[in-house]
This record gives structure tokens, sequence and C-alpha cells, in this order.
């Protein structure tokens, strides 16, 4: 019986999986480290993701999908574990990367949240020029990225909750934004 799940092909992904998958190709898209300026590296790859995955875990939140929303944090932060793991860090030494992970997650959707819902235009430019850019000047690539972030907001909020629940999301292209 254990041999016939493994050798019976790819298992059926989950919603939440393909939520995650989905957020994982939109962040890693090659305009955001070609055209923006983001360095293309593992921390800024993680920023990158964090970003993505809130804009995308707020909408669920407040499409009434919180269930999904944390399912695809989870799923954020065990393929975080296995990435580390890949990478070579030691088992001793990976739970408390993912914990550091996870701080530096609400550290930084607390200042794009606040960036988002405040009224200062240049406030989330700031936010991306520290946490993505690692810059206290908002640059060119962070003011795109500021707009580009406000675009994926409003393309989001126009779509059904359900669709991008089930991993259907509808994300900008990232090259249009200028």
């Amino acid at each position: 019986m254990v041999f016939e799940r493994l050798f019976k092909g790819r298992r059926q992904q989950r919603p939440a999986e393909a939520v995650y998958e989905a957020v994982v190709r939109q962040a890693r898209h090659p305009v955001f480290y070609t055209e923006y300026g983001v360095v293309d590296g593992f921390e800024e790859r993680f920023d990158m993701l964090v970003l993505h995955v809130h804009l995308v875990v707020r909408r669920l939140a407040e499409g009434g999908a919180a269930d999904r929303a944390q399912e695809v944090f989870d799923a954020l932060f065990f393929d975080m574990d296995r990435t580390l793991r890949a990478i070579g860090v030691g088992d001793m030494s990976v739970g408390k990367r993912v914990k550091d992970m996870i701080r530096a997650y609400y550290g930084r959707t607390a200042s794009y949240e606040a960036a988002l819902t405040g009224p200062a235009e240049s406030a989330l430019a700031a936010a991306l020029a520290r946490n993505v850019f690692g810059s206290h000047e908002a640059g060119a690539g962070a003011e795109r990225l500021a707009r580009h972030v406000r675009v994926t907001v409003a393309a989001l909020a126009a779509q059904p909750t359900a669709e991008i629940a089930n991993g259907s999301i509808g994300f900008p292209d990232p090259g249009s934004t200028a």
C-alpha cells in the first residue's frame, strides 16, 4: 500500500499549494531583478516572496478566506524550512532561522500594511526601499515597485476571492508598470 502511493505518480496539489506556487512565480518574475533593480540573492528573493505573499494573504483575509490565508502563510514557511535544509543549513539551526524569518515577515508586512493604508503616498516606496532594496532612500526601483504593488492590490481586489483561493491569480505584469 505504501509503495502504491509512492509510485502512483504526482499527488493531487492542495489549493493552498497552488496559491503559493502562483505567488512564487510572480515574486520570481525576471523583470523585478533585471529592470527594477532587486538584487537576485537569497534574502532579496525572500523579501519579494514576503511582499507577494502578504498581498495575497491580505486579500484572502479581506475576502473571508482567512483559513486559506493561513495555509498560504504556512506554505511559505514550510518552503523556507525545506530551502534552508537544501542549501546546507544544519538541522539544529533551521528552527531558529525560520523563527527569525517569521519575525522578519511580520515586521515587513506591518510596514507594508501601514504604508498601504496610510495617507502618505511615499511611505510604501520608503518601506520597500528599506526591506527589499536595503536602502534608506527610495530610488527609482523602489518607487516603481511601489506603483506595481498598488496596481497588484487593485488587481487582486477585482478578482473573486474563490479564484484567488484556488490559485487562479491574475497578477499584473510587472513589465508593464512604469
